[in-house]
């Protein structure tokens, strides 16, 4: 492992191979990319329907963290899923690509933040895609990093149904979430390249693993940032059951999620006193702000039953599972080439509100729980998943222990 790079990058999902491919494209730049997990290696990752194989409980690829009692929840503790290896949680979503909606980045303008309205912000998100299908041209782009494109209904003949019945609903159709209107009843569109999951390190870090000014390192765990004073100079870190020190000349860059960042900053002495000092870490610097303002909304499942043999439970008995699985390695096509979420809808609870907060999931298959970890029925069903998107309620991420490996505390303070 090198001692010192210009850039150390702390995570490799979402952000970091973005990150990773944007600096190195400066070769008289070094960078280092550090990841907790391993590589994309496991076929369930690249396998659409493999979502059902990787997020139901803690593995190599997901941390599966669990929330601390919540009080307004009669004490439930719920489960968070979160990615661990290239790619991050891009690694193992159910690959619905959905922008924020446009009053979003406008309000975030309003604000005082400037070049963060949408019509900022558009050219950027049309720059990062590779767009296949019959949305609104105008607001996708071609030959980007990330390719997107439309369910496919082919495999789901009930998709084009729960879009009819949306509008039945007093739901309005919309062409593209992503489009003139985000507010309607549409199929999705996936972070999709031909049969296989388009994650961050698909689009971003596969193309440039051969530039030799960029260093990647996995299976690390970053304990803390090391600080000369105040400023961030490089990381500790262990690898192996060894301990490391890798410095940076130019910047330490922190992306390890909303949970793991924080996690580290308070972890080096960076963020409230109250949450680092009982755990006997010294202090660098006050923050108030580190691990505050978690914001995360609740999944409601509703499960029906079909009448007819028509949705993806025709490969929930074992050896159609493998049939399946078996034709998707072939061929690249059938059931585990389908995404697990093809469709949903974004719309208003109150004909008062200014744009939408809810949103409806249509799922293929009668699912018990949002992410999977009960048995699903044996005979026909389909499933909605319905959310609040603008929650209130605000809870905050803290220490557990001191201890590198150890999971953050979580307290989401749902329905507060």
């Amino acid at each position: 492992m090198k001692e010192r790079v210009d850039y150390i990058i702390v995570g490799a999902g979402s952000a970091g191979c973005v990150l990773a491919n944007r600096l190195s494209e400066d070769e008289k730049s070094t960078v280092m990319l550090l990841e907790a997990g391993g590589k994309d290696k496991n076929l369930f990752i690249h396998m659409p329907a493999g979502y059902s194989q990787i997020v139901p409980e803690r593995n190599d690829q997901n941390y599966g963290f669990e929330t601390e009692a919540e009080p307004n929840m009669d004490g439930r503790q719920l489960y968070w899923p979160r990615g661990r290896g290239w790619g991050g949680s891009s690694s193992i979503n159910a690959m619905v690509y959905i922008r924020g909606h446009s009053w979003d980045y406008d309000h975030w303008s309003q604000l005082g933040n400037q070049g963060w309205s949408y019509e900022s912000v558009l050219p950027y998100f049309r720059r990062a895609e590779d767009f296949h299908g019959d949305g609104d041209e105008e607001y996708h782009g071609t030959g980007g990093p990330l390719s997107v494109q439309k369910s496919a209904r082919e495999n789901d003949e009930l998709l084009d149904v729960f879009v009819e019945a949306g509008q039945q609903a007093g739901i309005p159709f919309t062409k593209d979430f992503n489009g003139k209107s985000q507010e309607g009843v549409s199929r999705y569109e996936h972070t999709l390249k031909g049969s296989k999951r388009c994650s961050a390190a698909r689009g971003y870090l596969h193309p440039v693993l051969g530039r030799k000014n960029l260093f990647t390192e996995t299976e690390v765990t970053v304990d803390k940032i090391i600080f000369e004073g105040k400023k961030a100079v490089g990381v500790s870190l262990l690898q192996n059951g060894k301990s490391h020190t890798v410095y940076a000349e130019r910047e330490v860059i922190l992306s390890a999620g909303a949970l793991n960042s924080p996690q580290i900053l308070l972890r080096s002495g960076v963020g409230p006193s109250a949450e680092i000092k009982p755990h006997g870490i010294e202090m660098v610097h006050e923050l108030s702000g580190v691990g505050q303002n978690l914001q995360d909304h609740l999944g409601v499942v509703s499960q029906f039953e079909c009448t007819q043999p028509v949705t993806l439970h025709r490969s929930a008995v074992w050896w159609r599972t493998q049939l399946a699985g078996i034709q998707y390695l072939l061929f690249g096509k059938g059931d585990a080439s389908f995404p697990p979420t093809a469709a949903g809808a974004f719309f208003k609870s109150h004909e008062t509100k200014a744009v939408p907060d809810m949103q409806i999931h249509y799922v293929s298959v009668a699912v018990p729980d949002v992410h999977g970890r009960a048995d699903i029925p044996t005979s026909h069903g389909f499933s909605s998943i319905v959310y609040g998107c603008r929650p209130e309620s605000r809870g905050y991420v803290t220490l557990k222990t001191a201890e590198p490996e150890d999971a953050p505390a979580l307290h989401p303070n749902y329905l507060s």
